[in-house]
C-alpha cells in the first residue's frame, strides 16, 4: 500500500486536524492509498492470507455457520487484506488479526455515510459554512472524494471493533467512527477517520494531576 498526495482532501483535512468546538474538540482525517504492494506489504498479504485460510479450515469442520464462510472467495479476502492493510499503515502500532478485523467491517451505503456526517459532525458544519460559505461540509467531502476515487463505483465500510480491538480510543474520547472506500477498479483506498474528545475531561485529567501533585507536597513538608 502507498499513501497518496491529493491536493482535494487538504482544505478537508486542514479543517479538520484538530476542530476545537469549545466543549470538545474533532480531529478527522481523508487518506488516499494506492493498493499496489510494497515487498514488506506482500509478505504481510500473504501472512494474512493463510490466517484466513487456517480459519476457514479449522472452522469448517468446528463451525459450519462460521460468519467467515463467505471469505472462501478469493475476491473476498482480497479485500479484506487490502482494508486490513490500509488500517495497518493508519495505525502502524497496532497488529490487526484479519479474521478478527473482519468481525468489525460492515458494507455501507452512501447514504449510510452520509447520515453519519450529518449526525456526528453538524457542529464541523456549521463551522464550515462560517469559514468557507460556498458549500456544505458533506458537498465538499463528497466532491473530494469522488474527485480521488470515483464514489458510485466504490465499496463503503465501515469499521467498528470492540473495545479489546479499538487503536482509535483516546483519552476523553466520546465518540469515534471509520470508513473506508475501495475501488476494485482503480485499487484505491479512500479512508476517513474522526473522533471526538472532551476538552472538559482533559481540563479535569490536568485538574486532577496537579491535585495529585499538590498532595505530595504536602505530604513532604509534614515528613520534614
Amino acid at each position: 500500500m502507498k499513501f497518496l498526495e491529493y491536493t482535494p482532501l487538504d482544505s478537508i483535512n486542514l479543517f479538520l486536524d484538530h476542530l476545537n468546538l469549545g466543549d470538545c474538540t474533532i480531529k478527522g482525517s481523508l487518506d488516499a492509498f494506492s493498493c499496489k504492494q510494497s515487498g514488506t506489504d506482500r509478505k504481510l498479504s500473504m501472512s494474512l492470507e493463510h490466517e484466513i485460510l487456517d480459519y476457514l479450515g479449522k472452522s469448517s469442520d468446528a463451525d459450519p455457520a462460521s460468519p467467515v464462510d463467505h471469505l472462501a472467495c478469493r475476491t473476498s479476502r482480497k479485500t479484506l487484506i487490502y482494508l486490513v492493510l490500509t488500517l495497518g499503515h493508519l495505525y502502524p502500532d497496532y497488529d490487526f488479526s484479519a479474521v478478527r478485523a473482519h468481525l468489525f467491517f460492515k458494507e455501507e451505503e452512501w447514504d449510510g455515510f452520509k447520515q453519519t456526517i450529518d449526525t456526528y459532525l453538524s457542529d464541523a458544519s456549521r463551522e464550515w459554512v462560517a469559514s468557507n460559505g460556498d458549500s456544505s461540509l458533506i458537498e465538499s467531502m463528497t466532491k473530494a472524494i469522488d474527485e480521488v476515487i470515483k464514489i458510485k463505483e466504490c465499496e463503503i465500510y465501515s469499521y467498528d471493533p470492540d473495545s479489546d480491538s479499538d487503536p482509535f480510543l483516546e483519552k476523553g474520547a466520546i465518540w469515534s467512527f471509520n470508513y473506508f472506500f475501495y475501488n476494485r477498479k482503480l485499487k484505491r483506498v479512500v479512508s476517513f477517520r474522526c473522533f471526538c474528545t472532551s476538552n472538559l475531561g482533559g481540563d479535569g485529567f490536568l485538574r486532577n494531576t496537579a491535585s495529585d501533585e499538590d498532595e505530595d507536597d504536602v505530604l513532604v513538608d509534614m515528613e520534614m
